[in-house]
């Protein structure tokens, strides 16, 4: 029997903006990395897959190298296209990568033109479509010049193999340089996938996360639940069927310290006092912050997937609408509509100096207050007394109904 989409699938997810672009991706995408390859039986593959989409998720990753073996979750991918998705392809957003180990001999890692092309050829037949949404180059290379993977990702695009390029694994001057490269050679970087967790918080120290905001590069982070450390499985130990026991090349039961587990119960009594899983609160902090994207998940099972896509909605619930209050520039308050539905973040200034870049940078609306002009600036107290009656009004009148005074 073929499969039928859920009719009501895409009032299930949220879908957010990839940097300064067109495109849009899921709260939740997922992952093909460990559970799409030889261990997983192909049932539960697809299983996995209907449900995702079923909630929402349009956004599926590879890479060259995800298996186990090396291809296989490309090749098992290619499978389940012919049998459910060839229907939906242009509903997809279907990403995969290369730089990384892939076969042996000088030409088949790392970032060189031969190698990222030839991977992008292969990878296309393996997964029986003719593009794909968006090719990474998986991490940096430092021996070949960035003007040589960059072309390569370039030409990919030029040749219609990939509608859009990424970075993975980069740091914030390695990312800076790619975006500037790939900028002059007239293919924007769409985005970059770092590694990013409530137990891995670098990006945040090294500068990516800032450099992101400042180029306008979407970010979707991988391992948001810290390779399933926090997903509650390991409160009381290592289960069997957990990855630690099952395949531990890159969650190793050794690694496990007593004191990685004691900040685990902690976080998961701050989840349980939110009203939260430990996931879920794992997965809406990750994108409590604008510039993030998407966060990218794996499982193991469907019911995996129902769990985390709750994470997202509980992410906009606790998020908001960011506005900024601004008295030097926007669209005027009392004259845009639309603004006052929903949750809302009000962003105000010190009075005089007023909102930081970064914090403008932030904000998904700019709103200028009307002011007199001999006064130069409202103080906090002023400008949220003004914003927030607005804010009333509104919600009890519409936007034209009592007049302001």
């Amino acid at each position: 029997m073929s499969y039928v989409p859920a009719s009501d699938r895409y009032t299930k997810m949220s879908y957010r903006r990839c940097g300064h672009s067109g495109v849009k991706l899921p709260a939740i995408s997922l992952g093909l990395w460990h559970n799409f390859g030889s261990i997983t039986p192909f049932v539960i593959q697809q299983s996995i897959l209907r449900t995702a989409f079923d909630c929402g998720i349009t956004h599926f990753d590879l890479a060259n190298n995800y298996g186990p073996p090396y291809g296989e979750a490309e090749r098992n991918f290619g499978m389940h296209m012919e049998r459910d998705w060839k229907p939906h392809r242009d509903e997809l957003f279907i990403s995969t990568k290369a730089g990384y180990d892939m076969w042996e001999g000088p030409y088949g890692n790392f970032g060189s033109r031969k190698y990222l092309i030839s991977s992008i050829d292969q990878s296309l037949k393996r997964m029986h479509v003719d593009y794909v949404d968006v090719f990474y180059h998986h991490r940096p290379d430092p021996e070949t010049p960035i003007e040589e993977t960059m072309g390569a990702l370039d030409q990919i695009v030029r040749s219609g193999k990939a509608l859009y390029v990424g970075i993975s694994n980069y740091d914030a001057e390695q990312t800076r340089e790619a975006v500037r490269v790939l900028k002059e050679l007239g293919t924007p970087c769409l985005i970059h996938q770092p590694s990013y967790s409530l137990l891995n918080r670098r990006i945040e120290n090294n500068g990516v996360l800032a450099t992101l905001r400042a180029e306008n590069v979407g970010c979707i982070c991988f391992a948001p639940l810290a390779n399933g450390l926090l997903t509650g499985k390991y409160l009381h130990g290592i289960p069997a069927d957990s990855r630690a026991a099952r395949d531990p090349r890159y969650l190793k039961a050794d690694n496990i310290t007593q004191e990685q587990l004691q900040k685990i119960a902690r976080l998961n009594e701050i989840a349980i006092r939110r009203g939260q899983s430990l996931t879920q609160m794992a997965l809406s902090w990750v994108l409590r912050d604008p510039v993030v994207t998407s966060a990218l998940i794996g499982a193991s099972k469907p019911e995996q997937i129902l769990e985390n896509v709750k994470a997202s909605e509980l992410a906009l619930r606790f998020a908001g609408r960011r506005i900024a209050a601004d008295a030097r520039g926007g669209l005027d308050l009392y004259d845009t509509e639309g603004w006052e539905s929903g949750p809302v973040v009000w962003l105000m200034g010190a009075e005089g100096p007023g909102l930081s870049q970064q914090a403008l940078a932030a904000a998904q609306l700019r709103l200028y207050i009307p002011i007199e002009p001999a006064t130069e600036s409202l103080n906090v107290a002023a400008a949220a007394a003004v914003c927030l009656f607005e804010q009333r009004r509104r919600r009890r009148f519409g936007a034209n109904g009592a007049r302001r005074g």
